[in-house]
C-alpha cells in the first residue's frame, strides 16, 4: 500500500494529464476544422482518445492505472513484451469499441444532418 503523498502524486498526476488532453484535444479538432469529411475528422479525434486515455493497470502497484501508450512503449524498449502486449491488447479493445462509437456517430449524423 503506499502513503498518502504517493497517492496524492498519483491524482495529481492523473488531473494534469486530463487537463492537458483536453486542452490538446481541442486544439487538434480547431486544427483538424480543415478538413472537408465529417468522418474522417471524428476518426482522427476518436484515434487521438484511444491513443492517448487507453489507461493499462500498473503491474508494479496493484489498482493503479498508467497510460497504455506510455506503459506499452516502455516496457517495449525494456524487452518485456508480455506487458507490453497487454497494454497494447487494451489499446485494440479500446479501438474496437470507439471503431463501434464512430459508426453509431456517423449514422447519428446521417440521420440529422437533413
Amino acid at each position: 500500500m503506499m502513503d498518502a503523498d504517493t497517492q496524492l502524486a498519483y491524482a495529481i498526476f492523473w488531473t494534469a494529464y486530463a487537463l492537458a488532453f483536453v486542452v490538446f484535444f481541442l486544439l487538434v479538432s480547431r486544427l483538424l476544422r480543415i478538413l472537408p469529411l465529417y468522418g474522417l475528422r471524428t476518426l482522427l479525434q476518436a484515434a487521438l482518445i484511444v491513443v492517448l486515455l487507453t489507461p493499462v493497470q500498473s503491474a508494479e502497484v496493484a489498482g493503479w492505472w498508467v497510460p497504455a501508450w506510455l506503459h506499452g512503449g516502455y516496457e517495449s524498449i525494456l524487452g518485456e513484451t508480455a506487458e507490453a502486449a497487454r497494454a497494447f491488447f487494451n489499446m485494440g479493445l479500446a479501438a474496437a469499441v470507439m471503431l463501434l462509437v464512430w459508426i453509431l456517430d456517423l449514422v447519428r449524423y446521417r440521420f440529422y444532418k437533413k
